[in-house]
């Protein structure tokens, strides 16, 4: 009877603890935990291609162009611009003529980052320049997109009621992402 009752306890000691009883004894689990910490980011996919503009043929003439590239971000920034005369279209040669240069930026819409277009043209010196009449833009993240389009569009034409010299004209314009709003 002994032998009956030693018996009868080991197998109720399995049945109340079913994942003895059934376990494969050579699998033994360990738990970790894992955390990661995402830092701010912001990035351009790269730089804005050239933008190449047709030959401005007649006196009232102007051309535009625009080149879109990439803002990666995980937070809201703002974008500033060039404002010195580098990014005013100067002759390459001999002359010292300038055309006027403007600026203006769109955004994609897609996905919830975007920013706020600039509609108006702005003068070179003036475009997203708080400090010159300008205005700033800002790019507003949403979460779960992290990309946003940035498309630059460049306009050159003459002075009002003057003809720059003829020859090759050019500049380079930088946009620069900073934290914040």
């Amino acid at each position: 009877m002994r032998k009956f009752l030693i018996a009868l306890a080991v197998v109720i000691a399995l049945c109340l603890t079913p994942n003895l009883a059934l376990a494969d004894p050579n699998n033994v689990d360990a738990t970790c935990g894992i955390s990661v910490t995402v830092d701010g980011v912001m990035e351009w996919a790269g730089n804005f291609a050239n933008i190449n503009l047709s030959s401005i043929t007649s006196r009232t003439e102007a051309q535009t162009g625009t080149e879109m590239v990439v803002l990666y971000t995980n937070g809201d920034v703002t974008l500033t611009a060039e404002n010195s005369t580098s990014a005013q279209l100067t002759n390459d040669g001999a002359s010292t003529d300038t055309l006027v240069t403007e600026y203006k930026l769109a955004f994609d819409s897609t996905g919830g980052t975007t920013g706020n277009d600039t509609p108006d043209w702005e003068s070179y010196d003036e475009f997203l320049n708080l400090g010159a009449g300008g205005t700033a833009t800002t790019v507003t993240h949403a979460d779960g997109d992290g990309a946003v389009e940035v498309t630059l569009h460049v306009r050159a034409s003459n002075d009002t009621g003057q003809v720059a010299d003829s020859g090759s004209y050019s500049c380079t314009q930088n946009i620069t992402a900073s934290w914040g709003t």
